[in-house]
């Protein structure tokens, strides 16, 4: 199953309306000033994010942006889209094999894996790619609202 939730609301999906395969995703243009702001929250001011000629010396030949930057697009697929509000992250691995660029449009998504039934949990397969290239891949195991504790 194939389902693609493409809305920009932020309806509540209940344990009970999970079903494997279902995914969604969200996209994101990032720009040099997304990084940088980014740096300036988390504190990571490494300069292959922000300066240019230090960049250019390293294997990227330019400023990167930040891996958790990336992967902070995935906690917008699930925190707003699938399953959306009321979910809590339990863990989430991450395996990085590109690195994002500004100016690159980035496609986050969570696809449904495995549900959990007996503590409303479920696995998510999560990417996040640029055209083709997968920048980062991984696994989020999440607890979803249920309408059991209504």
């Amino acid at each position: 199953m194939s389902v693609v939730i493409s809305s920009d609301h932020h309806p509540i999906t209940y344990f009970e309306d999970l079903r494997e395969g279902m995914s969604a995703e969200y996209k994101k243009f990032v720009t040099q000033r997304d990084i940088e702001l980014f740096a300036e929250l988390s504190g990571d001011d490494n300069p292959i994010h922000l300066d240019e000629d230090y960049a250019k010396k390293t294997i990227f030949k330019r400023r990167v942006a930040h891996g958790l930057l990336t992967a902070s697009f995935i906690s917008a697929v699930i925190g707003t889209k699938l399953p959306g509000p009321g979910c809590i992250y339990i863990s989430q691995s991450l395996n990085f094999c590109s690195a994002l660029y500004a100016g690159d449009e980035v496609v986050a998504q969570a696809k449904v894996l495995e549900l959990h039934p007996e503590k409303y949990r479920a696995t998510f397969y999560t990417s996040c790619k640029v055209g083709s290239r997968t920048i980062l891949e991984g696994e989020a195991l999440i607890q979803v609202p249920s309408r059991a504790d209504l």
